[in-house]
């Protein structure tokens, strides 16, 4: 199956400073894919250069089988688009601008404006430059998904959006992939990438270091487990285990460092009378920090 997105070698500088190296990157068609990293980190780059608003320095970008050099505005025609920091038109009422942006692409029915106006609750009778700074967020949503497009390139969508509205944007993207559409979503927020995606890659100084699924990355979490046993620690026992790192033995309780699944230690310390069991799990912002922060291996405990 062609795939959503699909760069070889991508690459772009400015004025002799690497912005993006050599990006090898496949979004498969109908996922949720979370593109993940720092600030300056070049995810910015990367989603002007798959909208062709950039051209890239070497290396090429294909975007739902087209070449996004040679053929930006098709490329263009299929996809939603919400910039980083949107910006409309400040005498435009929302109505008047998304009528504006409808006209220039057509193929949008205003019906499906006004169920995401709904949804947003937003009043499209405002003018934008009277608008908060969220409110101008759900026009920008709005004007990316109004045509139902193919693909949805959406760079920090829910910056100034409150909790209930970020669930409204997590929803509409859980509904536009079920319905066959593939989000491409740039976020520091790594709780709703967590959500809602099916594959992340993480990016570090304009180089990819990591693509995983969500379940993948789940596995590489260091988890902390309190074992008590109803006799003595097997303590020799836990330390044969390849997933536990670490072992700590106080009375009859086992301090153990969990590396992995833990489906190879519950079936091996069954046999040796289990009295309680307590988990202490980090979440996945632990293991992205340690990609940020150079270590290569960020699920093995030093």
């Amino acid at each position: 199956m062609e795939a959503a997105v699909r760069t070889s070698g991508l690459r772009k500088e400015f004025r002799g400073t690497v912005a993006l190296q050599g990006l090898d990157l496949v979004v498969p068609p109908g996922s949720v894919f979370g593109y993940l990293g720092p600030n300056g980190a070049g995810k910015t780059t990367t989603i002007r250069l798959l909208t062709g608003l950039l051209r890239p320095t070497s290396g090429t970008a294909e975007v739902l089988g087209l070449d996004v050099a040679s053929r930006p505005d098709e490329v263009q025609r299929r996809v939603g688009y919400l910039p980083g920091r949107f910006v409309g038109y400040p005498d435009l009422t929302g109505g008047e601008y998304l009528r504006y942006l409808a006209a220039l692409r057509g193929g949008v029915e205003w019906s499906e404006v006004d169920r995401l106006a709904d949804r947003f609750e937003l009043d499209l009778a405002r003018r934008l430059g009277t608008l908060s700074h969220g409110n101008q967020q759900k026009v920008g949503l709005v004007q990316a998904f109004m045509h139902r497009p193919d693909l949805l390139v959406l760079d920090e969508p829910t910056t100034g959006l409150d909790p209930i509205m970020q669930a409204e944007f997590l929803s509409l993207v859980g509904e536009a992939s079920r319905s066959g559409a593939t989000v491409f979503l740039s976020s520091h927020i790594l709780s709703e990438v967590e959500a809602v995606a099916d594959t992340v890659a993480i990016l570090r100084e304009g180089e990819l270091v990591r693509t995983a699924t969500i379940p993948e990355l789940r596995a590489q979490v260091v988890r902390r487990w309190d074992v008590t046993f109803v006799h003595e620690v097997p303590a020799d026992v836990l330390r044969a285990i390849p997933q536990v790192a670490e072992v700590r033995v106080r009375d009859r309780t086992a301090h153990l460092v969990l590396a992995g699944s833990a489906e190879e230690l519950l079936r091996t310390v069954a046999p040796y009378g289990v009295e309680n069991v307590e988990t202490h799990e980090t979440d996945l912002t632990e293991v992205f920090l340690r990609y940020y922060t150079h270590e290569e291996e960020p699920w093995r405990v030093a």
